[in-house]
């Protein structure tokens, strides 16, 4: 009767394999031991130990060259010892097997060992008692041997150890783990970085990808730290351009820039000067230095000429912050300097410029009796969604405050990104007639005339005596990108386009972005619109259409 196959003693080794037989089988009786209860303890589960078997069989074509270069190809007893070891039945036979065939083993025969002792594990009853000293043994002799293996085999037995559940500070474990790190390689030397102080720190911090993660206390000790030399203009723009990229409104930082402003106003050309006041204009911060204005005016003076989009950069930024210089304003408004401009390359973004700055004249500064832009010469200030708008446009409210007011008032009854003269757009607007009734878009001019027929005081009165008694309503959506950062207030641009609205008599209706963001759905939703336009004595549907008619019959 032919024995099976693999079992020892079975059949005479091939003549190709040449394998030193293990000897008989029933010769080994082992003792109980603690070996495998701590294989089959909680850390090593049954299921953990199946794992195992969803490892495929170890081949010796991929795992790569050992370290001393025997890699096994073909056939052979190379090839006939492995299938020896897949087809062990006891952990003994796997030992003898290793142990008793010196020439023949390579490298990727330990992992095959370590998977078919995982198989042999769950394979056999709990009480099955395995030899503690024959796991010893097959652990020293892996230890012994690591030092052959290539990377990939190093970690193919790490991986199968940890399963099986030898201790993690084990020997096993840290002689593997030891030759793998022992294969990285080597890192190179931390290169000595000399001191670092004040205005240099500064720069190191201002420089730094992750810019954002230095808190602002670290950016002031290391302003505070500097020597006066040390604090040069690339450094304080440096610090003007982060804090108004990031909305970051912190007075000392500011004001520290204020204050560079003035002392070096003589080394500072009107290129530098317009990087220095950007942030604030943008964040709506007029410093507390005294000199501020007086030294901008000097450099405006001394500067127009030379560089004209820089000229109206620091103009725009002092308009965000209603505190135009009249002699500078003559200067951008006359002809020799329009002309100047004019087919230059950034020849549309002065005029647009220059359009704002004509606007804030009309609005804000009644007293200016110099030169204005004329007439042919604007354009529209912002005829679309600011580009911040239009880059956080998935995280706007706009589309759900559309949704509700169109099932509030109906697709009729207002306009949506609508750009009004002198080229400000609107998020959303409404026109209202006397009664309060919310008026059809395409019934009633939603634009109210610009320039203004009558100065700001007499606005209200203005609708009124041109026998228009039509309100128009603007929803402002004041979202979290639109105020600067940790604080309640709006940038330098949307303060400046809300100011303008409200000069050129639109009512503004805000609405903030905690409001918006609390609430739960579109009923929700819509009931916030209807509470907030009904405060402003709006009224629409049927109480509107009754309102509307009341209307037509007084004027007819």
């Amino acid at each position: 009767m032919r024995r099976p196959r693999g079992e020892p003693g079975s059949r005479a080794p091939r003549p190709t394999e040449r394998v030193t037989y293990a000897g008989p089988r029933e010769s080994w009786t082992p003792p109980p031991s603690s070996m495998l209860r701590i294989l089959l303890s909680a850390q090593t589960s049954p299921a953990r130990l199946s794992g195992l078997l969803l490892i495929p069989p170890v081949q010796p074509c991929c795992l790569g060259p050992s370290k001393s270069g025997n890699r096994p190809f073909g056939g052979g007893p190379v090839q006939g010892l492995q299938r020896l070891l897949e087809q062990a039945r006891s952990p003994g036979e796997l030992l003898r097997w290793l142990s008793q065939n010196p020439t023949k083993v390579r490298a990727h025969h330990y992992p095959v060992a370590l998977r078919r002792l995982g198989q042999l594990l769950v394979s056999q009853p709990r009480s099955s008692p395995v030899e503690q000293a024959t796991l010893q043994d097959l652990s020293q002799l892996i230890i012994r041997n690591c030092p052959s293996f290539d990377v990939h085999t190093i970690h193919v037995c790490l991986h199968l150890a940890v399963l099986l559940g030898f201790p993690s500070d084990g020997p096993l474990l840290c002689a593997l783990e030891q030759e793998r790190r022992s294969r990285l390689p080597p890192k190179p030397p931390f290169p000595h970085q000399p001191a670092i102080y004040g205005g240099q720190r500064l720069e190191a911090a201002l420089s730094c990808p992750r810019l954002l993660h230095y808190p602002r206390q670290h950016l002031i000790r290391s302003l505070a730290e500097a020597r006066p030399e040390e604090l040069t203009p690339h450094v304080m723009v440096l610090l003007a351009q982060h804090l108004a990229r990031h909305r970051l409104r912190e007075p000392q930082l500011l004001e520290a820039i204020a204050h560079f402003l003035v002392v070096q106003e003589a080394q500072l050309n009107s290129k530098v000067v317009q990087k220095l006041v950007l942030p604030f204009g943008r964040l709506n911060y007029l410093p507390l230095e005294q000199q501020f204005m007086p030294c901008l005016e000097r450099i405006l003076a001394r500067e127009a000429g030379v560089a004209p989009l820089a000229t109206v950069n620091i103009l725009m930024s002092l308009c965000q912050l209603q505190c135009l210089p009249f002699r500078a304003l003559q200067f951008v408004f006359s002809p020799s300097f329009i002309n100047h401009i004019n087919g230059t390359p950034p020849s549309l973004i002065v005029r647009r410029y220059l359009s704002l700055l004509d606007t804030a004249v009309e609005l804000e500064l009644p007293g200016y009796q110099g030169p204005r832009l004329p007439q042919r010469q604007r354009v529209p200030i912002f005829p679309q969604p600011l580009i911040t708008d239009r880059a956080r446009c998935k995280y706007s409210h706009k589309d759900m405050v559309a949704e509700g007011l169109r099932q509030l008032l109906g697709e009729e009854k207002y306009r949506q990104d609508l750009t009004v003269p002198p080229g400000y757009c609107t998020d959303f607007l409404l026109c209202v007639g006397s009664s309060g009734a919310v008026l059809p878009m395409r019934t009633q001019d939603p634009f109210l005339p610009y320039p203004p027929r009558s100065c700001q005081q007499d606005q209200a009165n203005f609708n009124s005596t041109t026998q228009d008694p039509t309100q128009r309503v603007v929803l402002m959506l004041r979202e979290r990108w639109h105020f600067c950062r940790d604080g309640r207030v709006l940038l330098g641009s949307r303060a400046l386009r809300e100011r303008h609205l409200g000069l050129m008599g639109y009512q503004l209706l805000p609405l903030p972005f905690e409001e918006l963001e609390s609430q739960r759905g579109l009923p929700q939703l819509k009931s916030y619109l209807r509470q907030k336009l009904q405060a402003l004595g709006l009224r629409w549907g049927p109480e509107g259409a009754t309102a509307l008619l009341m209307t037509v019959s007084a004027l007819a």
